[in-house]
């Protein structure tokens, strides 16, 4: 599944999705993965998204992926909505598999499923699960994707490419061995979807005064971080030998030739941080067990610069219709 360009979201989306009450402080805005209401004496933040690119694991990863962008404005999750659809009617197993999962990851971030829909559909070849996430501010001020400044450092946690590469051992596991990946490696990789959650680290980020947040979902890294520059009016120089790349990942990528900078990858979260704040930062993240890389730095300008072996290569324009993810669903069926 890949989204729709820049272009014809522009043209046939937003324009159907104006903000007309007072009380949204934020509404349908490309690249802001949250919506802003005011309710009563506090912030209301939402989100919702589909996940039909997984199949092993659909519920644990659906509640996570739509809890990571409630945490990455700074808000803790609290409530989910479920849409579970599957192919047919005798598939009671896979949606009490869904459900069980979902209830799972759920519990683990303290998460309360309050309510949605189920049902199933022969339209499908399988399933869909969408989950709509929300949480209070509770007086914390929401940070967003367009709050990055000049001087600040770019961070990234965890590594790159883990939920894509997650997938892509649990649906593609057939494939994986037939392209020279062993018994260890997909074992590795499949471990890598019990750590898809942001949550821990979006609250320290957020505590530590980081200035923009975003999840690293379709579009992988890269389009994360063009998404920021551009929602920020500023540029970007990354230095890709300071990417947290999981060796795991770096032997998938080889094997199924995908970039792992352009791969979907739940679990990873990229912030800019004042400089003045790295040190805190750093501290604040081990002491709370979580694994971050300094990658970069906000500048002047716009797009994004990756400083490699040969010369800089220059980025400018956001492609969210593109993933490694959506490729390769397209190139092999997965084993399941």
């Amino acid at each position: 599944m890949s989204k729709f360009s820049l272009d014809i979201l522009k043209d046939k989306v937003f324009p159907f999705a104006e903000a007309r009450d007072p009380d949204i402080l934020l509404g349908a805005a490309f690249g802001e993965d949250v919506a802003l209401v005011r309710v009563g004496g506090d912030i209301l933040a939402s989100h919702v998204d589909p996940i039909v690119g997984a199949v092993e694991g659909i519920g644990w990863l659906a509640v996570h992926v739509a809890c990571n962008d409630i945490a990455a404005s700074g808000v803790r999750p609290r409530w989910a909505l479920l849409l579970v659809m599957v192919p047919s009617k005798q598939d009671e197993e896979l949606l009490e598999e869904i459900m069980g999962d979902a209830d799972r990851a759920a519990r683990s971030i303290g998460v309360s499923i309050i309510g949605g829909h189920t049902g199933y559909s022969s339209g499908l070849a399988r399933p869909l699960v969408a989950v709509t996430a929300l949480g209070t501010a509770g007086g914390r001020e929401p940070v967003r994707t367009s709050g990055a400044c000049v001087g600040d450092r770019v961070v990234v946690t965890k590594g790159v490419a883990l939920e894509g590469t997650a997938i892509l051992a649990a649906d593609f596991a057939e494939i994986a061995a037939g392209l020279g990946l062993g018994d260890d490696d997909i074992a590795e990789a499949r471990a890598l979807m019990g750590d898809v959650s942001v949550l821990r680290e979006a609250m320290v980020l957020a505590e530590s005064g980081a200035t923009a947040m975003h999840d690293v979902t379709r579009g992988g890294l890269l389009e994360t971080l063009l998404e920021i520059a551009q929602l920020s009016g500023v540029g970007m120089t990354i230095d890709a030998s300071r990417l947290p790349v999981p060796d795991v990942v770096q032997r998938f990528a080889r094997a199924f030739r995908f970039d792992p900078l352009r791969m979907i990858s739940s679990g990873t979260l990229a912030a800019t941080i004042p400089a003045g704040r790295i040190e805190e930062v750093r501290l604040a993240m081990e002491r709370a067990g979580g694994g971050f890389a300094e990658v970069g730095e906000v500048t002047a300008g716009a797009g994004v610069r990756i400083l490699g072996e040969g010369e800089p290569v220059d980025y400018r324009e956001v492609r969210p219709e593109e993933d490694e993810l959506a490729r390769l669903w397209a190139l092999h069926r997965p084993s399941g």
